[in-house]
């Protein structure tokens, strides 16, 4: 059986998702988890930091994680404001040895803040934080774009160590070619500086994208939706 997200987590028992807003950390972080309880019988811990958007939050769709076995946490489950709160227990689920952690943090250095009174565990051996990068996004136009999206997002949330993600997409429209150019882009523009952990692709394109793409690909399902894509 493959051990795809097993074998990405490492070792590791707490993975951090950072990026600038709208890079879809969101959905990664769910299908991060959803493909972890598949592959694990350890109790997984979702923890959703989003407060920076009224958009495509983890939270939108809280009972629908929770019916996957997913312990779902979040300090605000319905309101569309701009709350600076840390859902509970967040130290003492990193604390239990046999559970795993995920963390879907806001966008942008304003949300990404909020988890910097946790960085003496996050800096530690046992987590791992994924950078999500989509190189068709404005910010992502060129290694200076993206280094200065890095070093704000990681500063405020004072997190090292961090494993680049490429997420190139144009939303539901997204073809397997897009996914191709994207992400040789996006490796083009890191010059080598940082290497690429994971690619992440819509379910439906990734038999398209076998052996086109070198990195371990991940297939992504759209868990939410505006109303009227539903």
């Amino acid at each position: 059986m493959s051990q795809l997200y097993t074998e990405l987590l490492g070792g590791k028992k707490t993975v951090v998702f950072l990026g600038e807003a709208g890079s879809g950390k969101s959905e990664i972080a769910i299908n991060f988890a959803v493909g972890l309880k598949g592959e694990t019988k350890q109790k997984i811990h979702f923890f959703d930091m989003d407060q920076t958007k009224p958009l495509f939050r983890s939270r939108d769709v809280a009972n629908k994680i929770r019916s996957m076995g997913i312990e779902f946490h979040s300090n605000v489950t319905e309101s569309i404001e701009d709350v600076s709160a840390i859902a509970p227990g967040v130290i003492e689920a990193i604390g239990e040895p046999e559970s795993l952690v995920i963390m879907d943090i806001g966008g942008n250095e304003h949300g990404a803040r909020m988890i910097g009174q946790f960085s003496d565990y996050l800096n530690g051996g046992s987590s791992v934080v994924f950078f999500l990068i989509n190189p068709y996004r404005p910010w992502s136009r060129d290694l200076q774009s993206i280094a200065e999206t890095i070093r704000r997002i990681t500063a405020a949330s004072r997190t090292s160590n961090i494993r680049v993600v490429s997420n190139p997409n144009f939303g539901l429209e997204t073809t397997a070619e897009d996914i191709v150019k994207g992400n040789e882009r996006l490796k083009e523009m890191l010059e080598g500086r940082l290497e690429v952990s994971f690619v992440c692709a819509l379910e439906h394109l990734c038999p398209e994208l076998e052996g086109r793409i070198k990195e371990p690909l991940v297939p992504v399902k759209i868990h939410i939706l505006y109303p009227w894509q539903e």
